[in-house]
């Protein structure tokens, strides 16, 4: 016999109680109804935005039909999860805007410090899946963190989780930014929660801040010029016009959130799973630099930094201590710190030293 909507009104206000004990911020509900969003994605691909992430593209307009991606969907429970380490104080955004003008510091993103979110999101996802099939009895579902094509802004915005900024993130009015997303799509037909209104006003600050100009304008994402994806996603070579607007950023770009108003309010990590490791908020590029293949696999085991692999991350760390050359004047350390990887078996690696080394001369 089908729940009545007491009965699935019931179970929703569970499910989020559910979520909390789980550590999670907040969980809330949406139906999956993104027609309104494929126009915009279609065109955001015509335009090349998304790079070389072909797995952008490769799907079509499944990333928008969730009911397409798994059969029978009816709603999206979405979940957010705070990620800022509990160590950091009341004056982190400073520090880390700080570190920005540390020739000889690597600026990794906060959410890459701690373990994998994929894992320790989906874990928890599927815990709170288990936990309602056993409430309601048959349930199909199937549990996500940006791990297939799905709109998971979205259908954050959707369920209320928050509004989209114009750096194309989610905010939150009481956490800010800093938390990361997942869902689990249901076939029950639970009730649905209100969006939540855009209270970005007027401010342009994430648009101005950003080092390459990825962000076009509101909502509007060049993935191309995004430090984020030129350091992580971008297999090949860094475009040589980028590399001096990367500064010191290895791992990652913050900017666009740091300077948002909103992440005053962002809220510490409830979960230790996102504590800092292996001092990475305080590291500097030539001890980075300096790890062998084996330490970098074994240093970030569980990490998420680990999937780009030993060599992107040296390619990424030798234009980082180029900057650092030419900022400081060729610091004795950081060109023998390149020196050192000149004959590295990586001719990704070769190349982008010998860029290095040429920007102190």
């Amino acid at each position: 016999m089908s729940p009545t909507e007491s009965e699935l009104a019931e179970l929703a206000r569970t499910i989020k109680s559910w979520g909390e004990q789980l550590g999670f911020a907040e969980v809330r509900i949406a139906d999956v109804d993104l027609t309104h969003c494929e126009a915009g994605l279609q065109a955001w691909l015509d335009a090349g935005y998304h790079g070389d992430m072909d797995y952008m593209a490769s799907h079509g307009m499944k990333r928008a039909r969730p009911a397409e991606l798994v059969p029978g969907t009816l709603r999206a429970i979405c979940a957010r999860m705070n990620y800022l380490p509990a160590t950091l104080d009341t004056h982190w955004r400073e520090r880390e805007a700080a570190r920005l003008d540390e020739p000889g510091a690597a600026v990794i993103s906060v959410y890459a410090r701690g373990r994998d979110y994929h894992k320790v999101m989906r874990a928890r996802l599927q815990q709170l899946a288990e936990r309602i099939r056993g409430a309601a009895g048959a349930l199909g579902f199937r549990v996500f963190t940006d791990s297939a094509p799905v709109m998971e802004v979205s259908l954050a915005e959707k369920s209320g989780l928050g509004w989209r900024g114009k750096h194309t993130l989610l905010i939150n009015r009481q956490g800010g930014s800093f938390f990361f997303l997942g869902e689990i799509l249901v076939d029950l037909p639970l009730p649905v929660d209100e969006a939540e209104t855009p209270h970005c006003g007027q401010c342009q600050a994430c648009i101005s801040v950003c080092p390459t100009q990825a962000i076009l304008g509101p909502h509007k994402m060049d993935a191309r010029r995004c430090i984020s994806y030129l350091t992580i996603e971008l297999k090949d070579s860094i475009p040589e016009a980028m590399r001096p607007l990367i500064g010191n950023r290895v791992y990652g770009c913050d900017d666009c959130q740091t300077v948002c108003p909103w992440n005053k309010f962002a809220q510490r990590a409830v979960v230790p799973d996102f504590d800092e490791r292996h001092g990475l908020g305080q590291a500097s590029m030539v001890d980075l630099f300096a790890w062998t293949e084996d330490e970098f696999n074994r240093r970030m085991e569980g990490s998420p930094i680990r999937r780009i692999g030993h060599v992107r991350w040296l390619r990424n760390l030798a234009v980082g201590l180029g900057n650092a050359a030419r900022q400081a004047k060729g610091a004795p350390d950081i060109v023998a710190a390149l020196q050192a990887r000149r004959d590295d078996p990586s001719a990704l690696v070769r190349e982008h030293v010998e860029w290095a080394l040429a920007q102190h001369r």
